[in-house]
Formats: C-alpha cells, sequence, structure tokens
C-alpha cells in the first residue's frame, strides 16, 4: 500500500490488493513466515521487533497489523486479550504465539544454538538469516550449522488432482517437516532463480522472463528446474 498516497491504510472490504503470495508448508507457522517474506523482501517473517505494541492499530485491520501484534505476543499479551482487541480466531493467534515463544527462546539462548532448537525453528519457518538475527550470528553461520549436523529440508510434491490418477505436474516445495523426498534429482539440473517478491508491474513480466528461459534451456537439451520462496 506504500505505493499509494492519500490510501488509507485501514483493510475493508474494498479490494486493495497490490500483489499476492502463495505460501505452502505442512504447518502454519512454516506457510505464514514464507508468506510474510514473499510480501516484502525486507521482512525476514513474523519479526516482533520491526514494531512496537500500539492497541489501536490491533484494533483495526491493517497491512502492518501483524508485526505489531507479533510485538504484542513478545511483550506477554494473552491470547484472550489479543483476540479481544482483533477478533483473530485463537487457533491463529496461538500459532503465531508458537512463533514468538521460540524466537524469545532462541534469543536468550544465544550463540550456541542446539541442533534440536535449530531443527525445530526450521520446522516452523525461520528462515537462516531469521534464526542469526535472533542469536547475534551469521547467516552463513546458522546454514553451516544446520548443514554440518544435517538439517536439512526436503522436496515435497502437491497433489493436484487429489489422488484420483497419478499426478503429472512438478508443482514442488521445501519443507523441513519431512523425513523423505517424493521426487529424486539424481542427474544434473540447471537451476533459474523466480522473480522473487510479488509486486504489482513486476511479478507476469518476470515470471514470463523465468518461463521463457526454462523453455530456451529446455530447448538446448538441459534439464530445468526454477526455485522462488516455497
Amino acid at each position: 500500500l506504500s505505493k499509494f498516497v492519500r490510501v488509507s491504510k485501514n483493510i475493508g472490504s474494498s479490494m486493495k490488493s497490490v500483489g499476492e503470495v502463495m505460501a505452502i508448508g505442512r504447518k502454519f507457522e512454516e506457510a505464514f513466515q514464507k508468506a510474510l517474506r514473499m510480501v516484502d523482501g525486507n521482512v525476514n517473517g513474523f519479526d516482533p521487533d520491526l514494531y512496537t505494541v500500539d492497541e489501536d492499530v490491533l484494533k483495526e485491520p491493517t497491512d502492518k497489523r501483524m508485526f505489531v501484534l507479533a510485538a504484542a505476543l513478545q511483550a506477554g499479551y494473552t491470547i484472550d486479550a489479543l483476540y479481544n482487541l482483533t477478533k483473530i480466531d485463537r487457533w491463529f493467534l496461538q500459532k503465531m504465539k508458537n512463533i514468538i515463544d521460540l524466537n524469545t527462546e532462541m534469543k536468550r539462548i544465544g550463540n550456541n544454538l542446539p541442533t534440536i532448537v535449530l531443527s525445530q525453528a526450521k520446522r516452523i519457518g525461520f528462515s537462516d538469516k531469521q534464526i542469526a538475527n535472533c542469536i547475534k550470528s551469521t547467516e552463513l553461520a546458522v546454514r553451516n550449522q544446520r548443514e554440518e549436523n544435517n538439517v536439512l529440508p526436503f522436496v515435497k510434491q502437491i497433489d493436484t488432482v487429489a489422488g484420483e490418477w497419478p499426478a503429472s505436474t512438478n508443482y514442488l516445495y521445501l519443507t523441513y517437516n519431512a523425513s523423505s523426498h517424493d521426487i529424486e534429482f539424481p542427474e544434473q539440473h540447471t537451476m533459474v532463480i523466480g522473480s522473487g517478491v510479488y509486486r504489482i508491474g513486476s511479478s507476469v513480466e518476470f515470471d514470463w522472463c523465468a518461463v521463457g528461459c526454462l523453455r530456451e534451456l529446455r530447448n538446448l537439451g538441459k534439464q530445468t528446474i526454477m526455485v522462488n520462496y516455497n
């Protein structure tokens, strides 16, 4: 909404969409944090340190309310208190609280993060950069710790035909909430990086660039895979 001047940030029944996300995960927390990273390239996830608590903001839906909600959870607001302010279903509030509770725990532990906590963070959608910010480390150090301790994602496939017949389309996503791959990639592939954060005026054009690149690589006899936020 920051693209538009003199436009109210309050969200109501009128359409104000300036982009879209499609986050896929096996837990709500995982998909939610993926979605937040897709909305804005400057956001690492459900970050409680971006905004301060403001109950007036909590009462009115805006494009930034979820981050004020994160700050409120970190400040100790109860699920019932937040429900009374936001009218967001308690189920969702509890899932958001799970993220903030682990965020707080990682801040308390600091740089010597146990593998079990690192694995738990990845399962509820924390990125390496997000974890690094919590423990005052670097994204590369967190990545190295993950790889050394075999905390790695698995490739899962979305069944687009609900099991009626074998799915032939490879709609794939990465998740840490699994123990095996749905699809293996034993042969060499050429990776095409997707368009990233979606914005009006960029998403369709960048997607078409990526698809055009994939088609040309296939014409050259290359096997391809496109990677985006999921």
